[in-house]
């Protein structure tokens, strides 16, 4: 009986889906059962093929170790060299059926150490997963799991997998899993995962857990179009307060979702309803600068909402002394956080902040939430962002204020 030595061969499987598969090297080389002896009909076609290999010869090299196949009577190292050279051949050959069957064969002998018998489940996992058969796919990546397997890697690929496979509300729990994780240990969720997951949650018509998981699409990531999303979600919420819109539409102003002349005339049109005509000047003079004012058949309109807008502020800055005096000597706080507000917009940001702080403490407000929520912006808008991030996590509210002020802090944290 000759002494035939198996020489080390390295493993690569090709990428597939997410990431790149695991690299699996030297298996070959690094167990005892490699230096055991064969017979020599089987040594001479492991030999041949492996001459064949280095060649880069693939597939004659993966018609020769077929060869072995016919030989009866094989030992237990016969058969394990064998399938370890198919599958270093059938790898760089790019035959994924005959990676799967060695693979399977490998690991079924259980001869390997450990670490590499992981690896080669991984190898195997990754195999079905290109051979479109996710199911064993998924049986194949949680074994590597429930083995000991730590690659997170190959996370992405079962989740994948469970959703292929046809079990997309498992697959939806293991990306929530995955995320809550990630947040617990402080880390940003993946933008695959949280894009997979909102996707789910829509195709499950669960409007609310998804709009939670815009929410973190925004928050972790801010693409521009799930905030659009995220933004069309609250206004079709129920309960959501049409007393709001103006307050939505300042949000879509800062994230830059306002780009038609008509929404900057609705706006500045509100504000200047509200009793903020400064700020109904600065959105209107935003219009301008875009360009969606001042252009078109509409000129005339757009030079009189200005007008107006001026005259408005004018009036405002005017009454200004008897419009304090009447707020301060009010029951409630209504006219000063109204008064304050709009101070703010004027750019007189002190002054006002302190008049809206006052309003609140003074109490008896008609919208105490919508309040806070005034002045968490106005704040914001002057820079105070600390004491904005503050106050607008104190809102509450089931009409829209609450969300609102959550997509501020979001908006304030990614300036």
């Amino acid at each position: 009986m000759m002494q035939f030595r198996f020489s080390r061969i390295a493993v690569l499987v090709a990428a597939i889906g997410f990431a790149a598969a695991p690299e699996l090297t030297n298996i070959a080389a690094n167990t005892a059962f490699a230096q055991e002896a064969m017979r020599p009909e089987v040594g001479r076609i492991v030999q041949a093929a492996g001459d064949l290999y280095k060649a880069k010869k693939y597939k004659e090299a993966l018609a020769k170790i077929h060869e072995a196949d016919g030989i009866s009577g094989k030992s237990v190292n016969e058969s394990f060299t064998i399938e370890r050279m198919r599958l270093s051949i059938a790898s760089a050959a790019g035959d994924n059926d005959a990676t799967i069957r060695a693979a399977e064969a490998i690991i079924a002998a259980n001869k390997l150490p450990s670490k590499d018998q992981l690896q080669m489940i991984q190898v195997l996992a990754n195999a079905y997963y290109k051979a479109g058969n996710y199911s064993k796919a998924v049986t194949w990546y949680n074994r590597y799991y429930s083995d000991g397997g730590t690659d997170q890697s190959m996370r992405p690929y079962l989740i994948q997998a469970m959703n292929q496979s046809g079990d997309s509300s498992k697959a939806a729990k293991a990306v929530e899993a995955e995320i809550a994780a990630d947040e617990k240990a402080g880390r940003t969720p993946s933008l695959s995962n949280l894009e997979f997951y909102a996707n789910a949650l829509s195709k499950q018509k669960d409007t609310t857990a998804y709009a939670g998981a815009l929410e973190k699409l925004v928050m972790y990531h801010g693409k521009k179009e799930y905030w659009v999303n995220l933004l069309n979600i609250l206004e079709r919420k129920p309960g959501y307060s049409e007393r709001l819109k103006l307050d939505l539409l300042r949000l879509k102003l800062a994230l830059g979702q306002v780009t038609k002349g008509n929404d900057y005339m609705e706006a500045s049109l509100m504000s200047i309803k509200a009793g903020y005509p400064a700020e109904a000047s600065k959105i209107i003079d935003a219009g301008y600068k875009a360009g969606a004012l001042g252009t078109g058949n509409d000129v005339d309109r757009h030079k009189r909402l200005r007008d107006m807008a001026t005259k408005a502020n004018d009036e405002s800055n005017a009454g200004f002394a008897a419009a304090e005096a009447n707020a301060k000597a009010a029951k409630d706080g209504n006219g000063l956080v109204t008064l304050g507000f709009a101070l703010a917009a004027a750019g007189k940001a002190d002054q006002g902040i302190a008049l809206m702080e006052e309003g609140i403490k003074k109490g008896g407000l008609t919208q105490a939430e919508d309040a806070k929520l005034h002045l968490g912006i106005a704040q914001l808008q002057s820079g105070k962002k600390p004491a904005a991030i503050k106050t607008l996590k104190s809102v509450g509210g089931k009409d829209g204020t609450a969300e609102l002020a959550r997509y501020w802090v979001i908006f304030a944290n990614q300036k």
